[in-house]
C-alpha cells in the first residue's frame, strides 16, 4: 500500500457565467458532495486529492479513498461543475471523469513509496462550456514523482 496525492491544476476556466449557468464553480467530488470549490472565473483552480494505491491478490493495482469512484478496473475521480449562488446551495450540472488507470504506476517510484501525480489541463471545452465527460490522454497527462 502507498499513498498517492493527485495535484490537478485547471487552467482556462470557462467563466462564472457560461451557457445558461450563473455563479459557476468547479471542485472535486468526495462521495456525493462537492469540495475544494473554485469560482469558474478564477485564473486557475488547484486541487489535491489523496488516493490509496493497493496491489490486489491478482497483482493488479487498485485505488481507494473517499474521492475514488467506479468499480475495480475502472476507477476515476470527478471534477464537478455547479452553480453556487451567494447564500445558496451547490447545484451540480456537469462532471468530468479523470480515470485513475491513466496514472503512471506508483510502484515505479519504489516499493511502498508515497508519490505525487501532477497534471495541468484546460477546463473549457471547444464550445466555451465547462469541460465534462471522460477526460483521457492527451487532454490529461500525469507526471509522477516521489513525495
Amino acid at each position: 500500500m502507498a499513498w498517492l496525492t493527485l495535484r490537478i491544476t485547471g487552467r482556462e476556466l470557462p467563466g462564472a457565467t457560461c451557457g445558461d449557468w450563473r455563479d459557476v464553480h468547479v471542485g472535486t467530488q468526495r462521495g456525493r458532495e462537492p469540495e475544494q470549490l473554485v469560482r469558474a472565473d478564477a485564473d486557475h483552480a488547484r486541487f489535491e486529492i489523496p488516493v490509496e494505491t493497493v496491489t490486489a491478490a491478482d497483482g493488479a493495482r487498485d485505488f481507494r479513498g473517499p474521492h475514488v469512484q467506479g468499480r475495480r478496473g475502472a476507477r476515476f475521480i470527478y471534477l464537478t461543475w455547479g452553480e453556487l449562488p451567494s447564500g445558496g446551495a451547490f447545484a451540480m450540472f456537469r462532471r468530468a471523469k479523470l480515470f485513475l488507470d491513466d496514472l503512471p504506476d506508483v510502484r515505479g517510484v519504489g516499493a511502498g513509496a508515497d508519490a505525487v501525480a501532477t497534471t495541468e489541463l484546460a477546463l473549457t471545452d471547444p464550445q466555451g462550456l465547462p469541460l465534462c465527460a471522460a477526460i483521457r490522454p492527451p487532454l490529461v497527462t500525469w507526471r509522477l514523482t516521489a513525495a
